[in-house]
C-alpha cells in the first residue's frame, strides 16, 4: 500500500540512469504505480533540463516501457515544469499540448531586480553568494521573490501538484538559522498554502533530502497547517537514482499520519484518488 512515486528523473534530463532502470527498480520494490517526470525544456540552454527536440523521444520511451511492463506496474508520463514568467510556465500552450498524464509545477529559478535569472535550488554556499551578489544580503527580499513566483505559478495553474513547495527554506536556514520561524517568513508561506487550498491543487511531500538532511519539502513543521487547510498531498521521492525511488517514503507516511492525514493522493487508472495511509 502507498508504494507509488510520481516525481522521478532519468537521463533525459539530470537523472543518473536510463528511464528503464527506474521502472525496473519500481517493479522490483513492488510499486503499484510509477511516474516519470523529467525536467521540462526551458527557453534557453540548461544543464538540468530536457531539450525540446527530445520530447517526442521521451514520450515514445514511456509508451514503450508502459507496454513492456503493463502487467506489472502502472506507468505514467509526467513532466516537471518550471515557472519562469507569464510566457514560460506549466499552463502555456506548448506544455498543455503535450500528451502527458500529469504535470508538476515547480519553482527553481527566480529573477533578480536586474532581470537576471538565478537558481535557488543550489548548494548553500552558492545560495549565500547569490544572496550577497544580487540581493545585497537581504534574505527577506530573496525569499519574497521566490514566494511571489510560486504564487504566480499557482494563479496560472496548468499543473496537478506543486513540486517541493518551500524548498528555499533549507538554504534560507543555512544563511540565517531560525529564519523560517520568523513572522514575515511564516506569513509568506501561509499565504502560499492558502492560495494552493483556494485553487484546489495538491502539494507534494518531497522526500529527496530525507536520507542526507532528515528533511522534507515542505518541512514537517508545516504539515499540520496543510492538513487543516484540507490540501491533499502526494508523497514523491524526486529520485535521480533508481536506488533512491523509495527513500523517505515510510518516514513521510508515518509523519503525515501523526499530523492528522488519513489519506494520500495516488494516480491509478488514470485518475487521482484518495488512498488510505497504510498501517
Amino acid at each position: 500500500m502507498n508504494q507509488t512515486n510520481y516525481h522521478s528523473h532519468c537521463d533525459f534530463c539530470d537523472g543518473k540512469a536510463p528511464m528503464e532502470a527506474f521502472v525496473k527498480e519500481a517493479v522490483a520494490e513492488g510499486f503499484s504505480a510509477y511516474g516519470v517526470s523529467s525536467h521540462a525544456p526551458l527557453p534557453f540552454p540548461s544543464h538540468y533540463t530536457m531539450v525540446k527536440e527530445r520530447v517526442p523521444e521521451y514520450l515514445q520511451e514511456i509508451a514503450r516501457l508502459r507496454a513492456l511492463y503493463d502487467d506489472r506496474i502502472e506507468l505514467y508520463a509526467g513532466m516537471e515544469i518550471d515557472y519562469l514568467d507569464k510566457d514560460s510556465h506549466p499552463a502555456n500552450a506548448y506544455f498543455q499540448s503535450l500528451p502527458l498524464d500529469y504535470r508538476i509545477g515547480s519553482v527553481h529559478l527566480i529573477y533578480t531586480d536586474e532581470g537576471r535569472l538565478i537558481d535557488t535550488d543550489t548548494s548553500s554556499e552558492h545560495f549565500h553568494a547569490l544572496l550577497a551578489q544580487y540581493f545585497k544580503g537581504d534574505l527577506r527580499r530573496m525569499v519574497g521573490a521566490y514566494f511571489q513566483a510560486s504564487m504566480e505559478m499557482v494563479e496560472l495553474g496548468g499543473f496537478d501538484f506543486v513540486g517541493h513547495a518551500d524548498k528555499i527554506a533549507y538554504n534560507a536556514e543555512c544563511c540565517v538559522p531560525g529564519v523560517t520561524g520568523e513572522a514575515w517568513y511564516a506569513q509568506l508561506r501561509n499565504d502560499f498554502f492558502d492560495l494552493v487550498a483556494e485553487k484546489g491543487l495538491m502539494l507534494e511531500i518531497n522526500t529527496k533530502a530525507w536520507l542526507k538532511r532528515q528533511r522534507f519539502f515542505p518541512d514537517k513543521s508545516c504539515w499540520k497547517g496543510i492538513a487543516e487547510r484540507g490540501i491533499p498531498v502526494v508523497v514523491n521521492s524526486d529520485s535521480h537514482l533508481p536506488s533512491l525511488i523509495n527513500a523517505g517514503r515510510r518516514e513521510a507516511l508515518e509523519g503525515l499520519k501523526a499530523m492528522g492525514f488519513r489519506t494520500v493522493r495516488e494516480l491509478h487508472g488514470g485518475k487521482w484518488q484518495d488512498v488510505p495511509i497504510g498501517a
